[in-house]
């Protein structure tokens, strides 16, 4: 019987994980360094800087990152003080997080950074290939995405 083999060099999902990989490791390791946070730490800071007072799952549906690996940054960021729970001023059940004064310290540091290295790897690419791969990138995310059961 004849073997299926897969070239993960050439298997679009390995070789954007890859790539994914390589660029958070090397963003990571300068907030990493200087403020002694993940990466996932920093995608939830990132996303409570941007969009406060989401809860727990929803920065999970944001970053399309695994529930448990949310939960555990949202713990070390509470345990740090990096973010603040608090209750929902319309459903007192649920919680909402923001950054704390802290977080936002950190947050304003670390953006620039990742700005400034975002800049220097897009420079690698001119504009054309820049709007290509843009629009390249958001077919693929709307073509990934599972079919709503609406």
């Amino acid at each position: 019987m004849t073997r299926t083999t897969l070239d993960l060099n050439h298997f679009l999902p390995y070789r954007l994980s890859v790539v994914s990989n390589h660029i958070s490791q090397t963003i990571a390791a300068i907030y990493h360094q200087r403020f002694g946070i993940s990466i996932t730490e920093w995608r939830v800071l990132a996303v409570l800087g941007r969009y406060p007072g989401l809860s727990a799952n929803g920065v999970a549906e944001r970053t399309a990152m695994d529930k448990v690996a949310v939960s555990r940054a949202v713990a070390r960021l509470l345990s740090t003080g990096l973010i603040e729970r608090d209750t929902d001023g319309d459903d007192r059940r649920r919680s909402v997080l923001r950054l704390s004064t802290d977080g936002d310290q950190v947050y304003d540091q670390v953006v620039p950074m990742a700005l400034a290295y975002e800049r220097d790897l897009l420079a690698t690419l001119d504009s054309d290939e820049r709007a290509t791969l843009n629009r390249l990138l958001t077919r693929l995310d709307e073509a990934s995405r599972p079919a709503s059961t609406e």
